[in-house]
């Protein structure tokens, strides 16, 4: 082992150490959820395919989880209700403001199904988050796709364009940071546009990673819900609190809009577990913190091996990056599999890149040691 190499995985084991510390101990019962099992396979393959947190739950998600089984037998109207409360209270909004949905990704299809309307168009980036166009498929809009910038940003101006040249209805998707290039664009260039946008054109606004933003570029699309009814914010427990599993997210908007988002909820979305760690684990700022700690040593981790092998990659502002490899996608990601690493997926049009989550150090420094034996193969 190159020396090198012996302090990146020295220093990557200390992190995960420092981590398991700092959620209760190697020792303590909640080691099981440091140690994150979900984040392998039975076969013991890692997950670096789905930009989870490979922390797992916090402490406080777990004994509410623990405390909420005894009300799985009744309906969770009550406890959705004092969640409802709680988030309402810390975003400074209204109560009927709040929608709550299975994960992010039920919100984002109450939003499509409640704007869907003969001949009017969805405006989104080229790649984006592939959801929302999955729910468009039944719908009537006329699905408009601009790809990003040179520097992967959205296109403002072609999306504006594209929106508001026919004066029918549009809907616009902006995922910033953007999944799957993990890059953001300017909010000063978003709010500039909803400040002058006609009615006729809603915004849908998914800032499903912006706990781990630290470029000062980029702020909450939030202020405008207070005079706008065309935006809608969308927020999820999936990634930063580590509940991908448990599906629960929630919407943000002005009182009139979110009652039509509701008609479009099915009815008791959440359930009692989802909703008791979600209230746990809202801005715990000890899990937020050392969520973004881990996330900064493992992004480091691989930026110097792409470095070192010349391999291009998107700057990121999430807990996953996109970089470029040499040959075929499909076999790049069969021989990571190959090697114990769950890689990625298709991101149209941009094939010759590969979406890395970021897992935790001593699983990032084994994936770049392998990176560096399909360096020797000839392989990237």
């Amino acid at each position: 082992m190159r020396r090198r190499d012996f302090f990146i995985r020295a220093g990557a084991v200390s992190g995960v150490v420092a981590g398991a510390n700092a959620f209760g101990g190697l020792g303590s019962p909640l080691a099981g959820l440091v140690g994150a099992p979900g984040r392998r396979l039975s076969n013991g393959a890692v997950r670096l395919n789905s930009n989870e947190n490979p922390l797992g739950i916090s402490p406080a998600a777990k004994d509410a989880l623990v405390e909420a089984i005894v009300l799985a037998n009744r309906y969770p109207s009550d406890q959705q209700g004092e969640l409802v409360s709680k988030l309402a209270a810390a975003h400074e909004v209204a109560e009927n403001q709040i929608v709550i949905g299975t994960g992010s990704a039920e919100v984002l299809q109450m939003v499509v199904q409640a704007y869907a309307a003969p001949r009017a168009r969805l405006v989104m980036a080229d790649p984006t988050y592939e959801a929302v166009t999955n729910y468009q498929r039944t719908e009537a809009y006329e699905l408009v796709k601009v790809p990003l910038t040179a520097d992967h940003a959205h296109d403002i101006g072609r999306m504006r364009e594209a929106a508001e040249s026919t004066g029918r209805p549009a809907l616009v998707y902006l995922c910033n940071p953007n999944n799957p290039t993990a890059t953001i664009t300017p909010s000063a260039e978003i709010d500039a546009w909803i400040s002058e946008a006609p009615d006729h054109v809603f915004f849908l606004s998914d800032e499903a990673y912006i706990e781990y933003v630290d470029d000062e570029r980029m702020w909450s699309s939030l202020p405008w819900i207070a005079k706008k009814r065309n935006v809608v914010v969308v927020k999820t427990f999936s990634k930063i609190y580590g509940l991908a599993g448990l599906r629960i997210g929630y919407g943000i908007a002005h009182p009139d809009t979110a009652t039509r988002l509701m008609d479009f909820a099915s009815r008791n979305n959440a359930n009692q577990l989802a909703i008791a760690a979600a209230g746990a684990s809202f801005r715990d700022e000890a899990l937020i913190a050392k969520s973004r700690e881990v996330n900064r040593e493992s992004r480091e981790m691989v930026e110097t091996t792409l470095d070192e092998l010349g391999l291009e990659y998107m700057p990121t502002q999430a807990n996953f990056l996109m970089h470029r490899i040499s040959g075929d996608l499909s076999t790049y990601r069969n021989r990571m599999a190959e090697e114990g690493f769950l890689v990625g997926r298709d991101f149209p049009p941009m094939l010759d890149w590969n979406r890395l989550s970021f897992g935790l150090p001593e699983d990032m420094g084994r994936f770049c040691e392998t990176l560096r034996t399909f360096r020797g193969k000839g392989w990237v």
